[in-house]
């Protein structure tokens, strides 16, 4: 650990209130920060500057000890906006990288936010484990079941910090909910949902391939994804709709909302998951994963179902995503407004909306400082264990989905009784990149 880390251990965490919201306008925070010592200072270095990672950085930096040291990302145009962005918030202008290993070669970068696609964050994350950084990495964790062992794998073995993305952890109001939960006044708890019905998610047009944009380095964007042309169909946000970078929102909203499914109902693998769905929607656009899913994960006296569907919002009880907790005496609904139990007649009685507490995103990303400032794993709210449940759970989703089967689960060999669903187990790296570990 660098001298520079030797951290006042009960040193003002936040420039601001801790329940500021993440969406505080960046060009204030530098003015609203308290100077600290250099030998105080958490540098911080982003890979991935377009959305979350971004986001994140933001939220980190109302933190007084974090100052921002090196921002990367493949296009040119992002990275300046990013860079014009801090400086005009009144932040030191930050190293520029197009290649996140020249990143991690900075000295004085002690932790690194990575906000890159889904296919990345593998080889990132083991890459910044071994230069010796502490990592706050964003959802989901990997981009396929063999992936997230091996990232389990690197970080059990590695000494550094490490935050999954999945801030919901952090908010004050889930966890009151689970705690609810788990108080066993809901009865027997036979059934957990899990939905994300997203009305703003419209269809994909088609689009022809093309050169990339100016200023892309669209090769290193790809990495270990198999080569394709170019289509802007692919590209930032929208990445998350091809099965080469990420998971759909099986992946992308379900590692949430699965998250509270399993710490509620205290569960992780299933002994079976079968998923029915397609694209009912927009057979024809562009998008590869499915805009509608149901699938079911069988465990020993209950089931956990999780739901999908793009461009609607109404999901069940009248909210566009949440977790229930179905009981004998009740049932509790959960989303990111808040939370409220539903009575059975003459079994318990009905609790109002307990209301949201503030961004559940400044609580996480004060959670990880104060992990790394600590040199305590135990604080983290949400470590890779975590995230790698989470992952797992939707990657057995999509699995099942591309099956078409049910398929059956073994715990002790970590693989399935089909050996189709084995083979999509498998990660599969091109274009020179290698697998961590191999």
């Amino acid at each position: 650990m660098h001298n520079r880390r030797k951290f006042i251990k009960n040193s003002s965490l936040m420039a601001m209130g801790a329940g500021a919201s993440f969406l505080f306008p960046i060009d204030l925070l530098a003015a609203m920060r308290k100077k600290v010592s250099p030998n105080d200072q958490i540098g911080v270095g982003l890979i991935g500057c377009k959305g979350m990672g971004f986001s994140d950085l933001s939220s980190m930096l109302k933190i007084n000890e974090v100052h921002i040291v090196g921002l990367c990302d493949v296009d040119n145009e992002v990275l300046q906006k990013r860079a014009v962005d801090l400086e005009k918030a009144g932040f030191k202008k930050p190293e520029l990288y197009k290649d996140y290993r020249k990143l991690l070669e900075n000295k004085d970068i002690d932790v690194v936010i990575i906000g890159t696609p889904d296919h990345w964050h593998c080889l990132q994350l083991s890459d910044s484990l071994n230069a010796g950084k502490d990592v706050y990495c964003e959802k989901p964790l990997a981009n396929s079941i063999e992936e997230c062992n091996l990232m389990l794998h690197s970080v059990k073995n590695s000494d550094r910090m490490v935050q999954i993305g999945q801030w919901q952890r952090s908010q004050p109001h889930f966890v009151d909910a689970i705690n609810f939960v788990h108080s066993g006044k809901l009865g027997q708890i036979r059934l957990a949902k899990a939905w994300a019905y997203q009305g703003w998610m419209k269809s994909i047009p088609v689009l022809p391939d093309t050169l990339p944009p100016a200023g892309v380095d669209y090769d290193m964007w790809l990495g270990p994804a198999p080569k394709r042309p170019f289509n802007a169909n692919r590209f930032h946000f929208n990445f998350r709709w091809y099965w080469d970078y990420a998971g759909g929102l099986m992946t992308d909203w379900g590692v949430h909302l699965m998250d509270y499914a399993l710490y509620g109902m205290k569960a992780n693998t299933p002994k079976s998951v079968m998923a029915l769905g397609g694209k009912f929607a927009y057979p024809d656009d562009a998008a590869e994963t499915p805009d509608t899913l149901q699938t079911v994960y069988e465990y020993d006296d209950f089931s956990i179902l999780w739901e999908h569907a793009t461009g609607i919002d109404g999901g069940n009880y009248g909210r566009n995503h949440g977790i229930s907790f179905i009981g004998n005496n009740g049932t509790l609904v959960l989303d990111r407004n808040g939370w409220e139990v539903i009575a059975e007649k003459d079994r318990m009685e009905s609790l109002p909306l307990q209301q949201n507490q503030g961004s559940g995103l400044d609580k996480h990303t004060i959670n990880f400082i104060e992990a790394v400032k600590a040199r305590d794993a135990s604080l983290l709210k949400a470590p890779l264990q975590i995230g790698y449940d989470a992952a797992m759970v939707c990657h057995m989703g999509n699995v099942a989905f591309k099956t078409g089967n049910r398929i059956y689960w073994d715990q002790d060999t970590g693989q399935f009784s089909d050996a189709q669903a084995n083979s999509l187990i498998k990660a599969h790296y091109h274009n020179g990149w290698e697998l961590p570990g191999r």
